[in-house]
């Protein structure tokens, strides 16, 4: 490939999460404010294979930066992780002279990009849009913001219910291998118990605690299940429940992909556009191969290998105060 970007193309890809519009646009303006020509590959990696592109000018990222979902649509691809569907995206980006990629997703469309930039070295710079907010190199992720307060908007309007009947509620909330959803809708909203993916739950302590509370007759208590937990989520941990009290009055509530949709916060539109303009920039002065964050509200700037491997874990400190904040 040249050394000099002259046109890019930008996709999303896995997961659909608030706030992606908002970073296309970025990319889109930033590109042809610095004299790219830019394209739109439609259903991430999919499109790329079935030549789905089409070029975008500034009129085409009009009125988005509200919306969620994403207008380049996504998809998952397991054909793109084979040889020959990566050489018939190669192929199609050459014919239109396409030499550099911004690609919007989580760690599975890093690995992708990774491979793809290994084996046809076109350029290729990363943005983490994932509400799972658990890759490594940057402190947020686009779409985490939104779906955390969509929950904690859903839990408060579940609580007013909860006490006016005196009710336990078992809520579980998106997070298949990550839990900081849960772990951050549940200190938000003053649950007693958060169940997350990354840490294995004393269950027998749980039964004691809420038997304990049971006595002091402090029957309104909220549990918030990470849908990964091992358990089985929200239905598996009220069975357990049930069956050590089977006096208990419980409910399940699973918000499920209510947390996907909805117009992206603030901070998710700020960040995504944040990182569209440096994807930009990071293409046009050779830095490739990497995905854009922000730490310590630095742009911070992580190897694809690193990006797609590693997950950001749970502190301790974070347990602790849960721990502490529902005694």
């Amino acid at each position: 490939m040249a050394n000099k970007v002259t046109k890019i193309g930008v996709l999303t890809s896995g997961g659909d999460s608030p706030g992606m519009n908002a970073a296309i646009r970025a990319v889109v303006r930033t590109g042809l404010y610095n004299g790219l020509e830019v394209y739109g590959i439609m259903r991430g990696y999919q499109g790329m294979m079935d030549d789905d592109i089409f070029k975008m000018e500034s009129k085409s990222v009009a009125n988005i930066i509200q919306r969620g979902g994403t207008i380049l649509k996504t998809a998952r691809c397991k054909e793109f992780y084979e040889t020959p569907g990566r050489k018939k995206a190669y192929d199609n980006l050459i014919k239109r002279g396409i030499n550099g990629l911004v690609i919007i997703g989580g760690d599975g469309s890093f690995r992708g990009a990774k491979k793809f930039h290994e084996e046809f070295d076109i350029p290729s710079v990363g943005i983490p849009g994932t509400i799972d907010r658990d890759i490594v190199g940057t402190d947020f992720t686009i779409g985490f913001d939104t779906a955390v307060n969509t929950a904690v908007a859903a839990i408060d309007k579940i609580r007013d219910t909860m006490d006016a009947h005196d009710r336990m509620f078992i809520i579980e909330v998106m997070g298949r291998d990550a839990g900081f959803i849960a772990l951050h809708s549940g200190i938000a909203t003053g649950a007693e118990n958060i169940l997350i993916p990354e840490r294995k739950t004393d269950m027998d302590a749980m039964i004691k605690s809420l038997q304990e509370k049971e006595k002091r007759k402090k029957l309104v208590n909220l549990i918030i299940v990470a849908e990964g937990d091992e358990m089985g989520g929200a239905e598996g941990v009220n069975k357990y429940i049930r069956k050590h009290m089977p006096d208990m009055d419980t409910k399940v509530a699973v918000l499920g992909h209510i947390q996907r949709g909805g117009s992206p916060s603030c901070f998710d539109r700020v960040i995504a556009s944040r990182m569209g303009y440096t994807a930009v920039e990071s293409l046009i002065n050779g830095n490739h191969n990497v995905m854009i964050g922000i730490k310590d509200n630095r742009i911070n700037y992580t190897p694809f290998e690193k990006a797609s491997k590693l997950k950001t874990k749970v502190s301790e400190e974070w347990m602790k105060i849960v721990k502490i904040l529902a005694s």
